[in-house]
Formats: C-alpha cells, structure tokens, sequence
C-alpha cells in the first residue's frame, strides 16, 4: 500500500472526534411563580382526597375522644373521693387512670401517623400529575422559568413578585380540566348564632 493510500486508509478509519458542544444562550427571561403546595392541595382531586382521608379516620377519631373523655371523666372521681376513701382505692383508681392514658397516648400517636402517611401519599400522586400540568402549562405560555414560592419543606427566597406572573390558580383550573374530578360540594352553612336583644333602658 503506498503511503498516501496508508494515509488516506488512516484518516477514513479513525474516529472521528465528538462534535463540539452548542454554546449555552441567553434567553429573554419569562418567569412565573406558582405556590406548588397550595396548587395540589386546591384541585379538584386534592380536596377530594384529603376529605376522603379524613372521612376514613373519623371513626378513629370519634374512638380517641372517648378515650379522653373516659379518662377525663376518672380523673373527676379521682378528684370526687371523700378524705375517708382507703388508700388502696385510690392507688387502684391511680393504676387505671395511667394505664387508660397510656394506651389512649398510643393510639392517638399511631393514628396520626398513619392519618400523616396516607395524606403524603395521597399527596404525591395528585402532586405528580399536577406537576406535569404546571410544567405544560408554563411551556405552552412562553414562560422560560417556573419558581416555586412557599411550601413547608424550603425556604422562601422569593421577597416580592407582581401578582399577575402568579400561575397557581391558573394551573389549578387547568389541571381540574383534564383530571375529570368534580368539584367539591360547598360546606353547609352555619347555623346563625341566635342573640339575645339587650334590655331597653329603664326610663
């Protein structure tokens, strides 16, 4: 093989070098802010899942504050023995009462983290799709940069923004659309407190 045949083989099998990386560039800058928290938990779904969570600890709940009212209400006739009562009754009152508390202490202690960890997971499933709708949502309007302002798990470096970049609620109506849940039923009212007319003054 001649040598510019050598060369010219060389050249066609070696690799060939990795293509230079495109330069980062400036983009005008379109920045919206969204309370991403806030979103989730304001959606159709949210609410629908943080009312179903709390209607299946109900009963739970209902169970803890008899159990607090039971040992409320031991403690009283604690309180109610005559000085003549022996101090064997009050010591076996005693052993009951601490007894009833600690096992009152428990459950209430294991419901709420069960109550904490169905929240978080229902939570992180209506947040997953939400987060989607906020990302397509910022890309469709031309925004470049979504922040996240607020939450319980960050601190907040964002001082002041004009109320008019704020997509959380527009992101919100976005996601009830295509999620299909529909909106809660609003809470019944209140019945108004009943006053009593003050006494015309005595002439």
């Amino acid at each position: 093989m001649s040598t510019v045949a050598a060369q010219t083989h060389a050249q066609a099998t070696a690799p060939s070098a990795p293509a230079a990386a495109a330069a980062p560039q400036a983009l005008p800058a379109k920045v919206a802010i969204i309370a991403f928290e806030q979103a989730v938990i304001a959606t159709n779904e949210g609410q629908k899942a943080v009312a179903d969570i709390q209607k299946k600890y109900e009963p739970k709940k209902n169970t803890i504050d008899a159990q607090g009212k039971e040992v409320d209400s031991l403690k009283a006739q604690l309180q109610a023995l005559p000085a003549s009562a022996s101090d064997d009754e009050r010591a076996s009152r005693l052993k009951v009462i601490d007894k009833k508390e600690k096992d009152l202490q428990h459950d209430a202690e294991t419901a709420q983290t069960d109550y904490q960890s169905d929240l978080q997971e229902a939570y992180g499933k209506v947040a997953q799709k939400v987060g989607g709708t906020a990302v397509n949502y910022a890309k469709t309007h031309g925004f470049t940069l979504l922040l996240n302002v607020g939450g319980q798990q960050q601190a907040n470096p964002i001082l002041w923004f004009p109320e008019e970049i704020d997509v959380t609620q527009a992101v919100i109506n976005e996601y009830n659309k295509v999620s299909g849940v529909a909106a809660p039923p609003p809470p019944a009212p209140t019945p108004a407190r009943r006053t009593t007319p003050a006494a015309a003054p005595k002439q």
